[in-house]
């Protein structure tokens, strides 16, 4: 423990400068009296490092040195993939190491280069998961992935939202993946590899059991080839709407991604065959028609409900229904 700090120490005082024991000791998350001892180990093994009194004063490498301990450990080595994302490294119990792994890489870069990483670190920061609800807790997902690493089987118990609503299952994983903030395992269970969100797992077990991975296995194509499958799942049915031209500007903020892209593709395909002449009329003509897909009537009601009067359901004929009895309960509601 105390080389691993004797040599973080080091490689402070050489990418950063001259530094006193207060801001070494801050850093370290040790105390001054501890950052004293360090130092005269460190001069003791013939570093050449001074120290200068007074408010601008602190300790420094002579000018020119620089340390070779700059190797990466395997662990480093591996959390520097998560460089970018200080979450998700600290949710797979890599936090201290990636920082370690940071500090080492600055410290073996040219001075230029190493000016030009400080910016970087400085100007750009990136924030996985949503603005809205509180992060997941995700107690087992150290255990995961450690039976991830390690290609050993682990045994759970899972929560999901058919019945039986608890399950137990014992799963061979192949990869974790980071999806807006949220943690899936893809897992091979009962003979098909599946899909498991993290946080839902109750409890968790590594059996210490070794697997072989399936054959020709690539994280990235079937997370790819799932994802393409959850949205062909999630849009089974299609509806056929009219929009006015206030609706197709805002279709975007106001309905899902997949219904907006749908009209901005109507929309565009209207424009290229419509007379320029028209384009200033503000009248039903300039409506346009758009087929986009729908999760379920019930949640294409609640979602085109959004866009009030600019939006007119043509099919289906359920949807339209559902529409009609919620626009005559709000005239109900508001009128005279």
């Amino acid at each position: 423990m105390r080389a691993s700090r004797l040599v973080s120490l080091l490689l402070l005082l050489q990418n950063r400068g001259r530094m006193t024991a207060t801001q070494l000791a801050e850093e370290l998350e040790v105390s001054v009296r501890t950052v004293y001892r360090d130092v005269d180990a460190l001069l003791t093994a013939g570093i050449p490092l001074y120290g200068e009194p007074g408010h601008e004063g602190g300790y420094q490498l002579i000018e020119g040195y620089r340390t070779r301990l700059t190797g990466l450990s395997a662990d480093e080595a591996e959390a520097m993939f998560l460089a970018a994302l200080p979450g998700p490294a600290a949710d797979l119990g890599l936090g201290a190491v990636m920082a370690a792994a940071q500090l080492k890489f600055k410290a073996a870069l040219p001075a230029q280069l190493r000016a030009q990483a400080g910016r970087i670190q400085e100007r750009f920061h990136l924030d996985a998961p949503g603005w809205y609800g509180d992060p997941d807790e995700i107690p087992h997902l150290p255990t995961v992935a450690g039976a991830v690493w390690n290609r050993r089987a682990v045994q759970i118990r899972y929560s999901r939202w058919k019945e039986p609503t608890e399950v137990d299952r014992r799963l061979e994983p192949h990869g974790l993946v980071l999806k807006a903030g949220r943690w899936y395992v893809v897992a091979k269970a009962e003979r098909t590899m599946r899909t498991y969100r993290v946080d839902q797992i109750l409890k968790a077990t590594d059996l210490g059991e070794p697997f072989e991975p399936e054959p020709g296995f690539v994280l990235a194509e079937y997370w790819n080839d799932y994802l393409a499958d959850f949205r062909a799942r999630l849009y089974p049915d299609q509806a056929v709407i009219s929009l006015s031209p206030r609706a197709v500007k805002i279709a975007r903020k106001q309905l899902s991604h997949t219904a907006a892209q749908a009209i901005e593709q109507a929309a565009a395909t209207a424009a290229a065959t419509t007379d320029a002449a028209s384009a200033s009329t503000t009248n039903q003509a300039d409506w346009i028609q758009a087929t986009v897909p729908i999760e379920s009537i019930d949640h294409a009601h609640a979602e085109f409900l959004k866009l009030g009067a600019d939006l007119k359901v043509l099919e289906p004929e359920d949807l339209r229904r559902q529409m009609a009895a919620s626009a005559r309960a709000l005239a109900l509601l508001y009128g005279p």
